[in-house]
């Protein structure tokens, strides 16, 4: 079968139907929770320390709930319209941009305190027009150096990519540093076809090129990232018992969510109050 972003552009591969079929399957699921995991250890932030980070073709919000989990505040962009729309209907934390990542960030410089991104970057290296603007070399080029621009200095950006070719890779790797990044590939596992994953590991300051690109995992593939996904999925299948939520959310949470739906514009959140988040009698 062709790889995805040979089939379509993502905004048209990922429509309704496969933006919900995605989200649902649990191996998409497992896969993306692994990547995350490894690519917070990667983005190596301070232990017990607020970040605010970029998640780059967040899509239905899989890897920022990971996010969330761990502590982090996060912005998601995605070209895809669907995408956003399951993530929205899976009430994420993220705030959500619809953005095409090939025409550059117009975030604020030093926004962020580092960047993700989960099987993204090779949908950068294909021309979806004959426009000379539009070939990958352009492209990757905007990503980049706006990408600089909106992290902090020192941060990282990590991102696991799927290249097709070391033509590819040579690409990605010199139109960053052109841009003014540091760093390099990371492998993991690279003696294993199921296993291997490519790492394309970012330093902004702090030295720059002088700074030592992590070590990539070696052996056989660990099974830390399944074993933390499956205590994920367990939670959450734990929060609901004959579809009802065991747990009540606080007023503290209720706030929050409400002040992020307001954020997002929506019209029909209900005004706060004394009662907000209140529990009701057993009895009435």
């Amino acid at each position: 079968m062709s790889r995805p972003e040979l089939q379509a552009p993502p905004e048209i591969y990922y429509g309704d139907t496969e933006a919900k079929k995605y989200t649902q399957n649990t191996r998409n699921q497992q896969i993306q929770a692994n990547m995350t995991y490894r690519v917070l250890e990667l983005l190596n932030l301070p232990p017990d320390e607020p970040a605010f980070l970029l998640d780059i073709g967040c899509g239905s919000g899989l890897s920022g709930e990971i996010l969330d989990e761990e502590g982090y505040i996060w912005t998601g962009v995605d070209i895809a319209p669907s995408m956003l729309e399951v993530a929205l209907e899976r009430e994420v934390e993220g705030d959500l941009f619809l953005q095409d990542i090939g025409q550059g960030f117009g975030f604020r410089p030093g926004s962020f305190d580092g960047a993700i991104s989960i099987s993204v970057l090779q949908w950068l290296l294909n021309a979806e027009t004959s426009h000379p603007t539009s070939s990958p070399p352009h492209r990757l080029n905007r990503f980049f150096t706006t990408l600089h621009s909106a992290l902090r200095n020192p941060s990282r950006a990590v991102f696991q990519f799927y290249p097709s070719s070391d033509d590819q890779i040579q690409l990605i790797t010199s139109t960053a540093q052109k841009a003014g990044f540091g760093g390099g590939i990371v492998v993991d596992y690279p003696n294993s076809k199921k296993a291997k994953k490519v790492f394309l590991c970012l330093f902004v300051g702090g030295g720059g090129t002088q700074q030592q690109v992590p070590t990539g995992l070696q052996g056989e593939e660990e099974d830390d990232s399944r074993v933390r996904f499956e205590r994920r999925r367990d939670r959450e299948r734990g929060k609901t018992k004959k579809g009802k939520r065991k747990s009540v959310k606080d007023r503290d949470w209720i706030l929050k969510k409400k002040e992020l739906y307001r954020k997002r514009g929506k019209e029909d959140v209900p005004l706060d109050s004394k009662y907000t988040g209140r529990r009701r009698k057993a009895v009435f």
